[in-house]
């Protein structure tokens, strides 16, 4: 009953707002965009038939309380899927868990969880000697925490692992919380202001962290926002056990109560954008028909709003706003530019080195083999984490709890995605330019002039785009920063008597016209003059490189934007000589990775491809005795986990070990979007089809962030041996071998867990 009813709140404010965004859609598309054009060339689709990441890594199965070793796969969308091993992967097995980061935090310490475990149901706190919730067999966790969601365990054997793998899964959330198109200039827009002004109502502004994932997921955590605390007072003194069983009773209990939520908030939003979407078109027309009378009308509401409220806003300002305006500005400038400055750096740096090494080492056919690694540099995480990691030395202090902004990570991720996208946009830009140059150039020192030259051009272009993409952030950080603050401040004084102006809007264009939203603009100009006055003097003062509003670039390259419609580069496939007609099912198994198996670079220890201390598995009786419970210490465990994985070397000698087994990564076995509840989209491999047998708590639906597992169809084929090629080749990591020789025995799919 309270989901249903936060639900239709909010459906009724989405419906408001989907006119208004309509409207603005419309005149936005009738009256054009102004503003400086970027010079730098933006790639459409980029990680098109790429696997990202993949590499093994410990898993804590909390059905069985045991660690097993998986293989986890990162595909184009950043979905963490998780395989049995690597075989299963190879075979087009299917996984067993397929998880969506959005929301989650990284935790890189046993402490730092269970204090937010004990934080997340107050007054129950194992005691000291008690077993904690969990244990871990090794000093590097890495743990998946969300505040409704299930939680997920993950440790490795090195801290340089560990490092690696939290830049994985660091940019997995990173994009997995960028789930809201940007594209949609209504819908998107419409959600997102329904939201603000649900939260609103209920007298919460400033910044919302759990504003990620897709609308689904958002809307999820809006409901459970307002339900956890109810549900936490009665639930919470009903629970039984020690501390650490109640607290993982409380986790089970949050996580099923989610999935329901995000099923019926699912089933709830696509109805209402069904019902907005069959009365666009009458709208649309309304809009195009009567624009002039719509804008007329809005302004004369407008005027009569800023009579009454603005005097009161400019006081707020004055007194609250102004002399902090500064302040806020240099603490997200200083991170920001430093981060901008580093992707610049990093660009520089790995071009150069390209050059240097084609010039040494040969000529198209290096050349081929480096901007194969350089086209896809954005999404590189190890590469791209010392951009990432300037952010975090964004700190607003004192200004945070004034302006009510309770983290400051929705900035900082904002910035990160800003970085990694003008690196995209430079890297595809270079690649277009150097590509077109190619069919000129005549021995090895005219192409290193060429490199040299373009590669001037485009740190000119980033110079100017990385300017514009900063101001335009920083106007609107400090916007997001001051605007709820403003709206705050002012409620007691302003928004009882709004209700008033609701007499000034003609009954048809009430879809069009809010009272709400008009008076959020009002206050928007009435510190919008101070902001834009900061940013243009820290222009002028060339502070951090910006440049100044004034300055234009000219386009110095006029054909480039149309060089940047036409297809795709491939280099291998244009510069390999390959034939043309290739077949649908080689390109498969050709797809691309971007980064190889992630393991220590000493390559001490090499991970087995079969589960980790499993039942039956080759390794000493200590470590199947030892499989009921957990290791008695960390020490302990490690080496347990050595020696198992030793005996299972030594068990399989007719078998390449693991870090002799190439990495194969077919085109048709990426899965479809982790997203729970999504369709997936059409595969051209075999689909896989439900399981047969009915899996364990096979009646909960999958949810956000809840993996949805399926087993491989009866008499489904495994594919054929892919192509091997290499990869990033970094310290430690895979590079060309022989194909691995299929094992003995393979696991059928019938005998998969499924693991929610």
């Amino acid at each position: 009953e309270r989901t249903g009813k936060v639900l239709g709140e909010f459906c009724r404010c989405y419906k408001e707002q989907f006119g208004v965004a309509l409207f603005n859609s419309v005149r936005y598309e009738i009256e054009g965009a102004g503003g400086p054009q970027p010079q730098l060339l933006h790639r459409k689709v980029p990680l098109e038939d790429h696997v990202i990441y993949s590499g093994n890594i410990f898993q804590y199965i909390e059905e069985n309380k045991k660690w097993r070793n998986r293989f986890c796969v990162v595909p184009h969308n950043y979905g963490l899927v998780l395989y049995e091993n690597k075989l299963a992967y190879e075979r087009e097995l299917p996984p067993r868990v397929l998880v969506n980061s959005a929301g989650y935090k990284i935790l890189t310490s046993v402490e730092q969880y269970l204090e937010l475990v004990n934080n997340s149901l107050p007054g129950v706190t194992p005691k000291s000697g008690h077993s904690p919730i969990l244990k871990c067999p090794t000093d590097f966790p890495l743990i998946l925490w969300h505040p409704y969601a299930r939680h997920y365990y993950f440790c490795v054997m090195t801290g340089k692992e560990q490092e690696k793998w939290r830049a994985v899964f660091q940019d997995c959330v990173r994009h997995c919380n960028n789930g809201i198109s940007e594209d949609s200039r209504v819908e998107a827009p419409a959600f997102t202001d329904a939201i603000r002004m649900y939260r609103q109502s209920r007298e919460q502004y400033g910044t919302w962290d759990m504003l990620c994932g897709n609308e689904t997921q958002v809307l999820s955590n809006l409901v459970m926002e307002e339900l956890l605390p109810e549900l936490r007072s009665a639930i919470g003194p009903r629970l039984k056990g020690k501390a650490p069983e109640r607290q993982r009773t409380w986790i089970q209990v949050s996580d099923a109560v989610y999935r329901m939520v995000y099923e019926l908030a699912k089933a709830q939003y696509e109805a209402a954008v069904a019902r907005c979407e069959q009365e666009r078109p009458q709208l649309e027309s309304t809009i195009r028909t009567d624009m002039d009378q719509i804008i007329t009308s809005k302004e004369h509401l407008a005027s009569k709003i800023r009579a009454f409220v603005l005097p009161k806003a400019e006081v707020c300002v004055r007194n609250h706003v102004q002399p902090y305006i500064s302040s806020i500005l240099e603490a997200l400038m200083t991170p920001t530019s430093q981060g901008f400055a580093e992707v610049r750096e990093v660009f520089f740096k790995e071009v150069t080195d390209m050059n240097m090494n084609v010039v040494n080492e040969g000529g198209l056919e290096k050349l081929v083999e480096y901007m194969e690694k350089l086209s896809h540099l954005a999404f590189h995480p190890v590469k791209m984490q010392s951009c990432y990691e300037k952010m975090d030395q964004l700190k607003l202090e004192g200004l945070q709890q004034r302006f009510d902004v309770s983290s400051t990570s929705v900035f900082k991720q904002r910035a990160q995605i800003h970085m990694r996208q003008q690196m995209d946009d430079a890297v595809y830009t270079f690649e277009t330019l150097l590509h077109q140059e190619l069919g000129k150039l005549q021995g090895k020192d005219d192409l290193c002039k060429s490199i040299q030259r373009i590669l001037e051009r485009v740190l000119k272009k980033f110079d100017y785009d990385s300017s514009t993409v900063r101001k335009k952030f920083f106007r609107e950080a400090l916007l997001q920063i001051t605007i709820p603050f403003l709206l705050k401040k002012l409620a007691p004084t302003c928004k009882g008597e709004l209700a008033k102006f609701q007499e000034l809007i003609f009954e048809d264009f009430a879809s069009f016209i809010l009272v709400e939203n008009t008076y959020e603009e009002v206050v928007l100009q009435s510190v919008m003059k101070d902001i834009m006055q900061a940013v243009k003097e820290a222009a002028v003062q060339r502070k951090h490189n910006l440049y100044r509003d004034s300055m234009v670039m000219h386009n110095s390259d006029p054909n480039l934007h149309l060089l940047g419609e036409g297809l795709p580069i491939d280099w291998s496939e244009e510069y390999s000589g390959q034939p043309e007609a290739e077949p649908a099912a080689e390109r498969r198994r050709r797809a691309k990775q971007v980064v190889s198996v992630i393991q220590d670079d000493e390559g001490a220890l090499p991970y087995g491809a079969e589960a980790l201390l499993q039942p039956g598995s080759p390794g000493p009786r200590e470590a199947e005795e030892a499989q009921p419970g957990l290791p008695a210490s960390p020490a302990d465990a490690v080496k347990e986990i050595r020696e198992a994985l030793a005996q299972e070397s030594l068990g399989e000698a007719d078998v390449p070990a693991e870090a002799e087994v190439p990495h194969v990564t077919p085109r048709s076995s990426v899965p479809a979007s982790p997203v729970p509840g999504a369709d997936p989209p059409a595969v051209s491999s075999v689909p896989h089809a439900p399981a047969a047998a009915p899996s364990p708590r096979a009646d909960v639906p999958a949810e956000a962030g809840v993996p949805h597992v399926t087993a491989a169809p009866p008499g489904a084929q495994s594919p054929s041996p892919a192509c091997h090629r290499r990869g990033d080749n970094e310290t430690g990591e895979l590079g060309e071998r022989g194909a691995p020789r299929p094992r003995g025995t393979t696991e059928s799919g019938e005998g998969v867990q499924t693991e929610f």
